[in-house]
């Protein structure tokens, strides 16, 4: 029987986890700890990065996904991570569009490849 395949985890507004939650994406793992994290107006940024840091430290999880405004809250936490898995990716929210300048991880692919490589 093949290995079990790893979890998305998502850190966002409360429509953008509503989303994913009906899509399917809830879990909690074997400490009864989830896989998301519902930001509101009065979640700390340090429970923010605290949470993000635990999700890069589970095995289980192999992307994460944030609003990119809540992303800009813990910039520092996203530019230290440079592992591959779990990938983190941006997303935008019901209410901040999405912003490639923002991107971090965008910029470092971006900073991958020449124009020279797309000809």
């Amino acid at each position: 029987m093949p290995g079990r395949g790893k979890l998305i985890a998502v850190i966002g507004d409360e429509d953008t986890c509503t989303g994913f939650l009906l899509g399917g994406v809830g879990e909690l793992n074997k400490n009864r700890k989830p896989n998301f994290l519902v930001v509101e107006k009065d979640t700390s940024i340090t429970e923010i990065e605290e949470t993000f840091k635990s999700f890069l430290a589970r095995s289980d999880i192999g992307i994460i996904l944030i609003n990119q405004f809540i992303a800009e809250m813990i910039r520092h936490a996203i530019d230290a991570h440079m592992e591959s898995i779990p990938a983190v990716l941006e997303i935008p929210s019901k209410e901040h569009p999405y912003d490639a300048s923002k991107d971090s991880i965008l910029r470092r692919a971006k900073g991958m490849f020449s124009a020279e490589d797309f000809r």
